[in-house]
């Protein structure tokens, strides 16, 4: 990104995203950031305006039926909105892998009422990509190359063969 002709290729205002969504013109992935106002931060924003910036992007989608047929909308709160977290952290290194965050997945693909139990972080939106597309991990030590977890009933969050972060596949049912 130290490019600038690479920035402005692929660094995008919003307004472009909306524009894309209503001619069903969006790349295999977007990832969309909500400025200061809209992004949730409970010291920043308000849940409301962060709630009002999804919707606008998922109406859109959903609107674009030939959009909604191929897309998954993966909606994430940065470290959960800033609230404590007394889930398990993977102890991964000096910092460990920070709190669980809440996400939700919104896609013609999802299985309904699904609530997922294992262990993923932001990286698992990596993994899902480099899942659903046969890609392998960006380097040899980033954290996509660790393993799916393994969990036990009596605590499925944590993760029996850690260090493990999951890929999102099982919040999909992608068979015809």
């Amino acid at each position: 990104m130290t490019n600038a002709a690479v920035r402005t290729a692929h660094l995008k205002d919003t307004i472009d995203l909306y524009k894309d969504i209503k001619d069903g013109n969006l790349p295999a992935v977007s990832f969309v950031k909500p400025s200061g106002w809209t992004d949730g931060h409970p010291a920043s924003s308000k849940l409301d305006l962060f709630e009002g910036f999804v919707k606008k992007i998922v109406d859109g989608v959903q609107a674009n039926p030939t959009l909604w047929a191929s897309t998954a909308i993966i909606v994430i709160f940065d470290e959960g909105g800033g609230y404590y977290d007394s889930g398990y952290i993977q102890p991964l290194d000096y910092f460990g892998d920070g709190t669980r965050i809440p996400a939700l997945v919104v896609s013609p693909f999802t299985k309904a009422g699904h609530i997922s139990h294992s262990y993923t972080d932001h990286v698992s939106i990596l993994k899902f990509i480099e899942a659903n597309w046969g890609l392998a991990p960006l380097t040899g030590r980033s954290r996509d190359n660790f393993k799916n977890p393994v969990s036990s009933p009596k605590d499925p969050y944590v993760p029996l063969n850690s260090p493990a972060i999951g890929d999102l596949m099982d919040l999909f049912s992608f068979g015809g």
